[in-house]
């Protein structure tokens, strides 16, 4: 998304600790319990019961910070109870390839009067363990996702001259053997936002997103092949522009295709004009309009039965009429989903932060109070656990 934070504040840490160890996290009886896997348009659990996700992006790890952010106000754990006693269920947390250099380690976590006690002394990906675990605890499952190559921007390609192919696909392999048997971690998001020059289908494999995904999806599943692999689209196909990642009609010519099946989810990222603007905003129809924009997009993957549909960016600051109507229309149409029994579009709103400058947050500027207006549009999309 193009997006622009606000520069947090600073302070520091570092040292040691073990790779975090295999956790299981929920009885298998519960809704949701261990890895997950698809079949058509469902997520479904171990068990083979369907499952929804309904869940946050709470972003830091991709910035200079190392780190998600709002730590320099609360302690971690009392985060994601919040997320938690508001009906989230899944957090997505956007990283980049610098947490995996030697020695990084996060900025700007306040550890007066004993918060955040336990993420002292911690390098990055140690602290990511942290809230893995404490997530895990607490019932709630994360999805990892590449959000840029480093901490200073986005990047159109998978790939840039600092940060090669071949490190990407280290990285991605890393994290997934280091969260190997944590049933917690239940995907990965390889790329975030591809947009032009990115391609789908195109052939030519320095810029075909969809190769790329094939590449990084084996790569990681090879590691571990109960991971589900969130495949993000592009902005343009066949002279379509549309959102970065948010253009996935090029899946049905030329879907993704792993080595292990039942993989697979597609994931669209879909905004507001408070991001930018879009000609179907403007349309005498609008809002009726966007059910039929959705579906050209990315809806008719889930109701053709291909694959689940994960949108796993949408949001807006709502201060004008056309973005609140855009998100009850979003919303309803999620929602609409109920005439196919069990099956949904999954989701995970943008953001919990506050500082997305182009969207603001569930949290307010003090990094607790609940903005209720915006949360409550997400209320009837909300699972009960991890139930369809």
């Amino acid at each position: 998304m193009f997006r622009s934070l606000r520069r947090a504040l600073c302070a520091a840490a570092a040292a040691l600790l073990l790779p975090l160890a295999a956790v299981q996290t929920a009885d298998a009886a519960e809704p949701g319990a261990g890895y997950w896997h698809t079949s058509g348009r469902q997520i479904l659990d171990a068990a083979g019961q369907p499952v929804r996700i309904a869940g946050i992006n709470w972003f830091g790890f991709e910035t200079g910070n190392h780190v998600v952010h709002g730590l320099w106000a609360r302690d971690y754990k009392s985060m994601i109870d919040q997320m938690k006693s508001l009906g989230y269920n899944t957090i997505r947390l956007p990283y980049s390839d610098d947490i995996l250099k030697s020695g990084t380690t996060p900025d700007s976590i306040n550890f007066s009067g004993g918060m955040n006690a336990d993420l002292q002394g911690l390098t990055s990906l140690q602290a990511m363990d942290r809230i893995v675990t404490y997530a895990g605890r607490t019932g709630l499952k994360v999805i990892l996702d590449r959000h840029r190559p480093d901490a200073g921007g986005q990047s159109a390609l998978w790939y840039t001259s600092a940060v090669p192919e071949s490190t990407w696909i280290a990285n991605l392999r890393s994290l997934a053997a280091r969260y190997k048997g944590n049933s917690t971690v239940v995907g990965i998001d390889p790329h975030n936002e591809p947009h032009d020059p990115a391609c789908w289908g195109c052939g030519d494999t320095t810029r075909d997103w969809r190769l790329a995904a094939q590449r990084a999806g084996n790569a990681v599943l090879s590691v571990n092949p109960e991971l589900l692999i969130l495949v993000e689209g592009v902005q343009t196909y066949n002279g379509v522009s549309g959102w970065w990642g948010g253009n996935l009609m090029g899946v049905a010519q030329y879907p993704v295709q792993l080595d292990v099946p039942n993989r697979v989810v597609y994931s669209a990222h879909d905004y507001a004009t408070s991001v930018a603007q879009q000609p179907w905003f403007s349309d005498p129809s609008f809002p009726d309009n966007m059910p039929g924009v959705w579906d050209r997009y990315w809806g008719y993957i889930f109701k053709q039965n291909i694959a689940p549909v994960w949108v796993g960016e949408f949001g807006t600051t709502l201060q004008s009429t056309v973005d609140q109507k855009w998100l009850a229309a979003l919303v309803t149409y999620l929602r609409s989903t109920s005439a196919y029994g069990a099956d949904s579009f999954h989701w995970t709103f943008w953001s919990w932060n506050p500082n997305s400058g182009d969207t603001g947050g569930i949290l307010k500027d003090d990094w607790s109070t609940v903005d209720t207006v915006k949360d409550g549009y997400l209320a009837s999309v909300k699972a009960p656990g991890f139930g369809a």
